[in-house]
This record gives structure tokens, C-alpha cells and sequence, in this order.
């Protein structure tokens, strides 16, 4: 097709930087890129996953080379290619993919739009404006079907492919809650809205948005434009029975993604029998950010939560994500130890107490981050800002934790800072290699000849149960009975 050699040649012509190729399913861009790669023989590919790399493999022949954006990374060094290839690189989590750009002369990147490929408008918008002297290309002739099929255009109709429309500036802003059965419309256009901003949509974001119970949505609209949406999830209110079986380890039913991690890994029961509501997403119209319209959004939602004891939020952390959460008054409440696949940042939970009892488990979540602080920070980066507690005896605090990985299936990362206390006061072998010494999980377990992680789990539980009954026997009868009355 006369558009693909077109913009071909000009990929062949170009001597450095990056180039970006945007379409709507069906275009080519995959094809595309495998011509590029046809013409040369030093060109690597990468994407999120191999397998959907098949359409480019097969349009670069001899000349497919993939290596995941990890092993890349990974690499001790840079391997050697005229071009990197990253096909649909919006579904790559931003901070690898501009460390990748930064490693290679020439770099292609391909992403789709109007669809649920990592969103890809968002995409162009966010990172592609970070970068120096990028060209764009885009593919809007149809090659799998023809020009107007109607098919693709119910389609795209159906599941709101379109972007979010640009809206004029307007001063009058109106913030209201949206149901589909008096807002419809509006939800569409907020829906676009928050497609547009996020890197991970799917059709069923919009199903669960329509028709999933415990769904709330704030939209802001401008001069008849919807500018602003805010999509808040029901959570917590679990009986007191199950929100100790959650936070042992032994259950996790579906939902309530704070209010059980906050239960489950912060090591707070409260978290899940209170009521809440979750921000699910948050988005802007481009042209309206920073403006307080977000934070306006938020504020709306906080004043009109009746029946819930906090709001909470989670997010890939990064320092500017953080600065507009704690400006609308949340306070971060936990930080994971491993990052996340769509963002490629910490998992980082904050809430913001509506009620006394909500203020009290927000309060009793940051002085145990502070107090975790200084030991969470040898094994990830963490925020600055956090006030770390000096003071790192084994107390009281730490014995329900403790407990729960010893005699429950509470998980190791979650239990780290406990553990090293627990450690300090009374050392054992399998404890003292891992913590102290500072080996990795894989090297100890073959050092003990443990059949994998999970046979070393079993150890390491053991040890820490044989510590907690040598501090305190009574006190660790106790949790082995309370505990067993979970299962």
C-alpha cells in the first residue's frame, strides 16, 4: 500500500532518533515495522509479549530477532542494532521504555489507537512529548477490511474506541455524580476520557462502569463538554470472620483491592470490615490540567461519601503522582515491594479518613509505614519525604505479624520489617542469611538443598515460629490457637 512504503521509506532514510507510528486496528503499523526489519540485518525487536509479535516476525523473515524489554535491559550489554523495534509500546511501562530509548541510535515505536492496546492516544500524549526530535507517522488506510466497514464502526461505537473529543476552555465548571440511567451520554465522553489516560483499558472497564454494582462516578463539564471523571469503587464491609481470614492469608475473595491489601499485607483487619471507596481512576482533559480540577473532582467525592470511613487510592508511585494525592489530604498508607506491570512503579496505596475510626487505622497505617521505613528502604526507593521511626525494638505491634507468617500463610515481603526485628532479637540460620547476611531466596534454598521457594517458605516459617515460642511460650500458644480458628 502506497501509505506503508511512503512512511518505509522514510524510517530507511533517517539517520537517528525516534520514531513513532500510531494507528487504529487493522492499519498495517505491525507489518510495517516487520519491513523494517527486513531491511536490516541489526535490527532487535521487543514488545510486551512474544506472541504478539507474529505479524511483524512474519513480515521480517530471517530478520526477526526478539528480546523481551527486561532481558534488554537486563543485558550486561547493550546489544548491538542499528534499530529497536517496540511494537504496541504503550502496554510497556513508561520508565522502561525510556530507558530503552535511551540505549539504541534508532528507535521505532509502534502503538495502536482507538482501542484497548495500552491506550495508546494516552500513550503519544505523556511520553512521546518527554522526548527530543520525535517524528510521527500515522496509518489511517484500512488493509484488513475496507474504507467505512461498517462492522468496525458499530464496533467502535459499541465499546467507545473514539478518543476523548478536545474541549474549548470554559471558566463555568459543573462537578455531578453520573448514572448511566440519567447520564449516558456523559458517561461515554467521561469514559473516553479516563481510556485516554491510563495505560491498561479493556472492554470489561466499561461493562463493570455500566452495569457492576458499587460503582460511583464524578464527572466536570465545561461549556457541555465533560472536561474532568472520577471513578470511585464500594469497598471494605467485610464480616469480621472473613477480614481475619484475609488477613492470615488464608482467603481473598474477589474486589475490595485496598481494603484487602491494607488487611492482607499492611497487616490491618480494620481495613476490610470498615467502608470505603476506592478511586478506581482519575483523568483531565489536557487542556484543563492544573487547574485544581482534579483535586475540585476529589473534594466533591470526599463531601458526598456518606457511609464511608475513609477513601483510598492506589497507584504506581512516582513523585509527582504523590505530591497531587497528598495535596487532596490522603495520607500513603503502604508501599509494595515489587513493581508494577503496567506502570512499572511500586504499588503505593493512600487513604484519607472520613470518620473517627477511618482516622484512627490511617494514623495506625502511617506509623507503621514509618516505622518499616528503615528497613523497606534496603530493598526498595522509597519516598524521601517518609518520616522514619528510629526506634526498631521487637514490641507488641510486631507479634500479630509475626505470628501470621509463622502459623498462617501471611506473605514473606509482607512480613519483612517484622521479621528483621524479630531476627535481631533471636537469630536463626535460614532468618540470618536472608536478612542479615543478605543472600538472595534462590541461593539459600540451594545452599539447605530446599526444593524451591516454596519448600523454603515452609522453613523459614518454622524458624520464625521456633523464635517466637523461645521469646514468649504462652503468648505464641495463644496466636498457634487463635490462628487455627481462622481455617
Amino acid at each position: 500500500p502506497r501509505q506503508q512504503a511512503h512512511i518505509l521509506e522514510q524510517l530507511l532514510a533517517m539517520p537517528a532518533g525516534v520514531a513513532v507510528i500510531t494507528a487504529a486496528r487493522g492499519r498495517g503499523k505491525s507489518a510495517l515495522a516487520g519491513m523494517l526489519a527486513r531491511h536490516h540485518a541489526r535490527a532487535l525487536v521487543t514488545a510486551p509479549a512474544k506472541v504478539s509479535t507474529a505479524v511483524l516476525a512474519a513480515f521480517a523473515g530471517d530478520h526477526f530477532h526478539f528480546m523481551a524489554p527486561d532481558a534488554i535491559l537486563a543485558a550486561p550489554e547493550t546489544p548491538q542494532a542499528e534499530w529497536l523495534i517496540v511494537d504496541e509500546a504503550a502496554a510497556i511501562p513508561a520508565p522502561l521504555l525510556q530507558q530503552l530509548v535511551q540505549r539504541f541510535p534508532r528507535v521505532l515505536l509502534t502503538t495502536t489507537v482507538q482501542g484497548y492496546e495500552g491506550t495508546g492516544r494516552g500513550f503519544m500524549l505523556r511520553f512521546c512529548a518527554t522526548l527530543p526530535d520525535v517524528r510521527h507517522f500515522q496509518l489511517d488506510e484500512p488493509l484488513r477490511w475496507s474504507v467505512h466497514d461498517p462492522l468496525e464502526q458499530w464496533l467502535s461505537r459499541a465499546l467507545l474506541f473514539e478518543d476523548a473529543q478536545a474541549c474549548p476552555q470554559q471558566d463555568d465548571v459543573v462537578l455531578f455524580p453520573a448514572t448511566p440511567e440519567q447520564h449516558l451520554s456523559e458517561l461515554h465522553a467521561g469514559y473516553r476520557l479516563l481510556a485516554s489516560a491510563h495505560y491498561r483499558t479493556s472492554p470489561l472497564d466499561l461493562r463493570r462502569l455500566l452495569d457492576a454494582p458499587g460503582m460511583h462516578v464524578w464527572l466536570a463539564a465545561q461549556g457541555g463538554a465533560v472536561t474532568g471523571a472520577l471513578w470511585l469503587v464500594e469497598e471494605g464491609g467485610l464480616d469480621a470472620a472473613l477480614a481475619h481470614a484475609v488477613w492470615a492469608g488464608w482467603r481473598r475473595p474477589r474486589g475490595n483491592l485496598v481494603a484487602q491489601s491494607l488487611a492482607a499485607h499492611a497487616g490491618f483487619t480494620r481495613a476490610a470490615t470498615l467502608r470505603s471507596l476506592r478511586i478506581s481512576r482519575i483523568a483531565v482533559a489536557a487542556a484543563q490540567r492544573q487547574r485544581g480540577l482534579g483535586k475540585a473532582l476529589v473534594r466533591a467525592a470526599r463531601q458526598q461519601a456518606q457511609g464511608c470511613d475513609y477513601l483510598s487510592v492506589s497507584f504506581g508511585y512516582t513523585e509527582p503522582l504523590w505530591q497531587f494525592w497528598r495535596a487532596c489530604g490522603f495520607t500513603l498508607a503502604r508501599i509494595g515491594s515489587q513493581r508494577e506491570a503496567s506502570s512499572g512503579c511500586y504499588a503505593a496505596m493512600a487513604m484519607l479518613a472520613l470518620t473517627p475510626a477511618g482516622l484512627q487505622l490511617q494514623q495506625q497505617a502511617a506509623q507503621r509505614l514509618a516505622r518499616d521505613g528503615h528497613w523497606l528502604r534496603q530493598i526498595i526507593d522509597l519516598p524521601q519525604q517518609l518520616n522514619e521511626t528510629a526506634d526498631q525494638r521487637l514490641n507488641a505491634d510486631d507479634w500479630p505479624l509475626l505470628a501470621g507468617f509463622a502459623w498462617a500463610q501471611r506473605p514473606f515481603e509482607a512480613s519483612y520489617p517484622a521479621l528483621q526485628r524479630l531476627v535481631r532479637h533471636a537469630p536463626s540460620p535460614l532468618l540470618q542469611a536472608l536478612l542479615v547476611q543478605k543472600q538472595a531466596l534462590s541461593e539459600v534454598a540451594h545452599q539447605r538443598g530446599l526444593g524451591g521457594r516454596k519448600a523454603l517458605m515452609l522453613q523459614l516459617r518454622a524458624e520464625a515460629a521456633a523464635a517466637l515460642t523461645q521469646l514468649d511460650a504462652s503468648a505464641a500458644v495463644h496466636w498457634q490457637q487463635r490462628l487455627a480458628s481462622l481455617q
